[in-house]
């Protein structure tokens, strides 16, 4: 039985992460963790053991001490594909794969992670291995990146390559929509699945500095698909000028659209609330409604 399909190089993923630790562009990792931090802070319990998958340069890890819900959290452990990332910093740190978890089922009470699931092959793999090495009723709480993100870019790298090219291949990863990540968690096994929306627009002189600021995140494309083709000087060009032309505003300045899907799940435990089964219902739709109950085929008025 075949596996799920390797849409991505995560061992190029992982020297594109060790070259961005040189200097980490870490605006959205930031704005991303201050959000989890945000919600951790309303969920009324504490949580002895937690672990946060894709650290990076430590934005959870700084948001969470600066917040008053540090005092829910007891040991935080750090994880990241590259050690680069988690060098010189103190703390629990572990160099751990997020497709390949090392940790024990049940053994954990939180796991957040923020701006890093979304390079895995298997994502729902992934939150099964996150849903088993939760406790019962163990939080999860992460930030990815989703569906609109990056669409000024995909455009323009994709016209400009057919206009250069015989044709054109993907040149911007993929991303989930929020539909499809509310439908993932459920897969996944977790309970009482939530998911929304942040979309942040960041605007830069060109499209090179746009370009420079994903090269020091480690989010440049890592597609299977697209190693062996890389940017040409003529085609990075052609898709900066293709970029300003359709998406510069009257400054001169273009933007760049980012979207940030928040996601909620709960390891089932017996407490939580659960649906009623269907037929229990103690009264009916129509009576709540104050409202005529008509028979199928009765048309309004009669």
């Amino acid at each position: 039985m075949s596996g799920p399909p390797r849409l991505f190089d995560r061992a190029l993923h992982r020297r594109r992460l060790d070259r961005a630790a040189k200097g980490y562009a870490g605006f959205l990792k930031r704005r991303a963790a201050e959000d989890l931090v945000e919600r951790l802070a309303a969920v009324r319990r504490d949580f002895p053991v937690a672990v946060d998958l894709g650290a990076r340069d430590g934005a959870f890890a700084r948001a969470l001490a600066a917040s008053d819900a540090a005092a829910k959290v007891g040991l935080l452990v750090e994880t990241d594909l590259s050690a680069a990332m988690l060098a010189g910093r103190a703390g629990a740190r572990l160099v751990a794969d997020e497709e390949r978890l090392p940790f024990a089922p049940e053994s954990l009470d939180l796991v957040v992670s923020s701006l890093a699931l979304h390079w895995t092959n298997d994502f729902v793999g992934a939150l099964i291995q996150i849903r088993q090495a939760l406790k019962p009723d163990g939080l999860f709480l992460a930030a990815m990146l989703g569906g609109s993100t990056l669409t000024e870019l995909r455009a323009a790298l994709t016209a400009a390559e057919l206009e250069l090219s015989s044709g054109a291949g993907p040149r911007v990863s993929p991303f989930a929509d929020a539909f499809d990540a509310a439908g993932l968690l459920q897969r996944a096994g977790f309970a009482l699945p939530v998911t929304d929306i942040d979309r942040v627009t960041v605007r830069y002189d060109h499209a090179l500095a746009l370009m420079a600021d994903l090269r020091a995140m480690g989010e440049t494309s890592v597609l299977v698909e697209g190693v062996g083709r890389p940017l040409t000087r003529p085609l990075i060009a052609r898709a900066a000028e293709i970029y300003a032309e359709r998406f510069a505003g009257p400054d001169g300045r273009i933007a760049a659209t980012f979207e940030i899907l928040a996601l909620t799940g709960w390891a089932p435990h017996a407490s939580q609330p659960r649906p009623l089964a269907r037929g229990s219902a103690k009264m009916r739709l129509a009576d709540a409604l104050h409202s005529r109950e008509r028979s199928a085929g009765e048309k309004a008025g009669e």
